[in-house]
């Protein structure tokens, strides 16, 4: 294991040179630093040691463009902490809503939902507009905002051009867009197709 600077610089020209013990070293090594890291930044959806992994693989397959103008460790953080946050920001693109997300209530409304044994009390109501308001926040700002306008509110396309200076095209295809990703993101949550 490297020791102090020197050291390192021989493991990086050993890794360098292909020598897979040398690698192993490298990786025992960074071990805590990369999962410390990552454990800190971790993304909902990926297990740590998944997401290590990965960081681990960017380092070796950008290993050539370490120059040494900081020490090894700050450029593999870097690593590190970049791919944490491009996993945020993507899980952050593409929402996911997943079972364990929803309250008692919400699963026993979406469960009677689905199985068409659904009674509508003033509780399972309050659940369903939960469940419904979940499923919105996976859409993007504009989206939701025609999903809420044309089928919550009601309103007409005119309306709604009136209100957002839209296009009426504009309105249809974004809502059509909506309703199939909403559509995509309740069959993930059922593990089914709907």
């Amino acid at each position: 294991m490297p020791e102090n600077q020197f050291d390192m610089a021989s493991l990086l020209l050993r890794v360098k040179a292909g020598d897979a013990d040398a690698s192993r070293d490298l990786v025992t090594f960074l071990y805590p630093l990369v999962i410390k890291i990552v454990r800190a930044n971790l993304p909902r959806s990926l297990s740590e040691e998944d997401l290590a992994q990965e960081v681990f693989m960017r380092v070796f397959a950008h290993i050539e463009q370490y120059r040494g103008v900081v020490p090894f460790e700050h450029w593999v953080s870097r690593i590190a902490l970049t791919t944490c946050i491009n996993h945020l920001r993507a899980q952050k693109r593409r929402p996911e809503l997943r079972w364990t997300d929803l309250s008692e209530t919400e699963v026993t409304v979406l469960e009677g939902v689905m199985s068409a044994e659904f009674e509508s009390d003033r509780l399972q109501a309050q659940a369903a507009r939960e469940l419904v308001n979940k499923l919105l926040d996976c859409l993007n700002p504009d989206d939701r905002l025609v999903i809420a306008l044309l089928d919550l509110e009601q309103r007409s396309v005119s309306e709604i051009s009136q209100i957002t200076g839209w296009s009426r095209p504009l309105i249809k295809v974004r809502a059509f867009r909506a309703r199939r990703k909403l559509r995509k993101y309740l069959s993930k949550l059922l593990g089914r197709k709907i």
